[in-house]
């Protein structure tokens, strides 16, 4: 990885641990076994338009933020997030735009994240519906709020080289 890669790694990797360790059960929706942080995808998100590298780095910190927080079952399912946000920085690096990325995890992602939570038990009812058809509406909503941070910023950059 390069520096500049490293550095925005970095400052993903303590964005995706702030929001569980200081929102994680505060700005959220709970239906056990879901639970939904609002804006703690958006970091992981962001990581895949840098490298596949930085992608597993934030959502690895992601996952050890949501562990402390808000204990095993969150941080497995937190954990997921490696899997969707390693595709979706492959998919990018390969040509295909944020949006399309986006939108090509959102099912990787829920079915990821209702797939784990059988391992602790819970019916494939809660585990299918309850956390996958959840985790799909919050990947949507924070996928919302990356790609008008990443357009922003896009478009700061963009008027900060022409001047």
């Amino acid at each position: 990885m390069r520096a500049r890669e490293i550095a925005w790694g970095g400052l993903l990797t303590s964005l995706a641990l702030i929001i569980p360790l200081s929102f994680g059960g505060i700005l959220g929706v709970v239906i056990p076994p879901f639970s939904a942080t609002i804006a703690s995808h958006v970091p992981v998100m962001l990581s895949m338009t840098i490298s596949p590298q930085v992608a597993f780095m934030v959502a690895a910190g992601s996952a050890l933020g949501f562990l402390i927080k808000l204990g095993p079952v969150i941080g497995a399912r937190a954990a997921m997030h490696i899997i969707f946000a390693v595709l979706g920085a492959i998919m990018i690096k390969r040509g295909f735009s944020f949006r399309t990325a986006l939108l090509a995890t959102l099912p990787i992602h829920a079915f990821s994240e209702a797939l784990i939570v059988l391992l602790f038990g819970f019916t494939l009812h809660k585990a299918g519906v309850v956390v996958g058809v959840g985790t799909a509406l919050h990947h949507g909503a924070d996928g919302l709020i990356a790609l008008a941070l990443y357009s922003s910023v896009a478009v700061l950059a963009q008027k900060m080289a022409t001047e």
